[in-house]
């Protein structure tokens, strides 16, 4: 865990899907110390009607190639999720092209027992994570 949700416009290959993954799952391992295979990505492509993402009154505008990320997480602190934030519009628009200015990240912060990875159990509750 943490659970990424990634909404977006249609329109993306295969491959700049999967380069957005990736780059998402690397910032997430070097700022929040997730395992390597602690990763859990979805997903959803939309067409343009059907997501309206705008700045919030900040003056900007976002193109096509916006990204709407709601990151389910335990507690993170703030300066992490900050670094996290930089890193990830850094890394998306030199890796994928992705201005920052398109970007959104949303955190939904959840306990342990939030959680079951499996099995009818909840891992961090029972001692297995």
């Amino acid at each position: 865990m943490p659970l990424i949700k990634l909404d977006m416009l249609e329109g993306r290959t295969e491959n700049e899907i999967r380069q957005i993954l990736d780059v998402t799952h690397d910032v997430m391992v070097r700022n929040f110390q997730v395992p390597e295979r602690d990763r859990y990505q979805i997903v959803s492509q939309h067409k343009p009607y059907e997501m309206i993402i705008q700045d919030t009154g900040l003056g900007f505008e976002r193109s096509e190639k916006m990204l709407v990320f709601t990151i389910t997480s335990r507690e993170r602190k703030q300066e992490h999720k900050q670094k996290f934030y930089q890193e990830l519009t850094e890394e998306l628009e030199a890796k994928c092209g992705i201005a920052p200015n398109d970007v959104m990240v949303s955190f939904m912060i959840n306990g342990d027992d939030d959680w079951s990875f499996g099995f009818g159990e909840a891992q961090f509750l029972t001692g297995k994570l």
